[in-house]
């Protein structure tokens, strides 16, 4: 009772460690059984060529059986012709002896040949559906692995979605965040960049001035140029109010 139970926990156990191979990759459990079933024909294959053998041997047997049975028939014969009976008689039985035996081979060779066409349709036959097992195999790895590759493309489409609730979502939000702290490094160096640009023109146009300035007085000591004249502005002088001399009235024509 004690030994039961524990074989049969046991066995229960190689099961389940069978059925986890068999669900874990039943295209290379069906190669297994396929393999198993083309050794178990190939074994089949050599029984019945053996077997074949041994009916080509009881046909051989029946053909030397029948040969010789119509040598003894021919000898009997020849002894009937002389008058020579009882070597005849002792011929006549030597026949059904071997008439006896070539009957049985007969029906040996028969019941062999009938054996070997049986078992040769059977192997043709598992032949058969062997080729249809391996056909079916190819199927269904080509189409096992159709599917895994649809699985993977339906998983990846929905993994490469840019949802920020999924891992890519976020990371695009991390790159984007960093573009943007890029962008405003850059605006930032660009506005500082700025900064003194008007001053430093002025001072260039300043400096540009001062040089016009030195190089006219060059030319003036070289004399190369006439040394400029400063215009006089004319100013009004300030001497009061002016007096106003009053309008003589119009005369009245009559």
């Amino acid at each position: 009772m004690i030994f039961g139970k524990f074989f049969g926990a046991i066995r229960a156990q190689l099961n389940k460690l069978a059925n986890f191979f068999w669900e874990a990759d039943p295209i290379a459990q069906m190669q297994y059984e396929y393999d198993s079933a083309v050794e178990q024909l190939k074994d089949g294959r050599k029984g019945l060529e053996q077997y074949r053998g041994l009916v080509e041997k009881v046909n051989r047997q029946v053909k030397e059986g029948e040969a010789h049975v119509a040598k003894l028939t021919s000898q009997a014969k020849a002894y009937l012709k002389v008058g020579d009976r009882e070597t005849a008689a002792k011929f006549a039985l030597e026949i059904q002896k071997a008439k006896a035996q070539l009957e049985q081979n007969k029906e040996q060779a028969q019941m062999h040949e009938t054996a070997y066409q049986n078992n040769l349709k059977k192997i043709q036959h598992a032949n058969k559906k062997l080729a249809e097992v391996r056909e079916r195999i190819q199927k269904y790895d080509a189409e096992l692995k159709m599917s895994e590759a649809e699985a993977e493309i339906a998983a990846l489409s929905t993994s490469f979605n840019m949802d920020v609730t999924t891992d890519f979502g976020q990371l695009e939000q991390v790159i984007q965040g960093k573009i943007d702290a890029n962008r405003g490094k850059a605006r930032v160096a660009s506005d500082m960049s700025s900064e003194g640009i008007a001053e430093i023109a002025a001072e260039e146009r300043m400096e540009s001035a001062m040089a016009e300035d030195a190089l006219k007085d060059l030319e003036v000591s070289l004399g190369m140029r006439a040394p400029e004249v400063v215009p006089v502005v004319d100013t009004a002088k300030d001497l009061g109010p002016a007096e106003t001399v009053p309008e003589a009235p119009a005369k009245v024509t009559e």
